[in-house]
This record gives C-alpha cells, structure tokens and sequence, in this order.
C-alpha cells in the first residue's frame, strides 16, 4: 500500500489522460474525424506517460516501451472498430 501511496499522483495524473480520452470520444460522438483525434492524442498521452513514469523510477526498458505501445494500439483498433460501425 506504501508504494501506491508513493505513485498516486502519477496514476492520478493517467487517470486524468484516460478520463479527458474518454470524455472526448462521448462528448464529440458526432464527429468521429475529432473523436479519432481524440483517441490519437490519449494513446499518445498513455505511451507518454509509461516512458516518464518508468523514467523517473529507473526501469525504463524497450520491453515496457512496446508493452505501452502494444496496449495503446490494442486500444486504438477496438476504438477505431466501434467508432466506425
């Protein structure tokens, strides 16, 4: 519990980027060339915050990278799939 403790404002900063992600795929679900945009910059923002994160506690490896990467990804195709149908 001490170790969450000590990262909460990092997973609160990522629940920021994930809720701001999610709020914009609901609030702009008229326009999916924004909504695309909008799961562009979250995806980018997830991978942006792994490599900071990872950074700053010194286990920073091209294992983790491609994990964040491969989830990212994972996430933009379900979205892309949903968003188009």
């Amino acid at each position: 519990m001490k170790s969450f403790a000590k990262h909460l404002p990092h997973y609160l900063l990522l629940f920021g980027i994930l809720l701001f992600g999610f709020s914009g795929l609901v609030l702009f679900s008229y326009d999916r060339n924004f909504q695309v945009g909008v799961g562009l910059a979250t995806a980018i923002g997830y991978v942006a915050w792994g490599v900071v994160h990872h950074f700053l506690h010194k286990d920073l490896y091209i294992e983790t990278f491609i994990e964040y990467v491969a989830i990212a990804t994972l996430g933009l195709v379900i979205m892309f799939s949903l968003i188009s149908s």
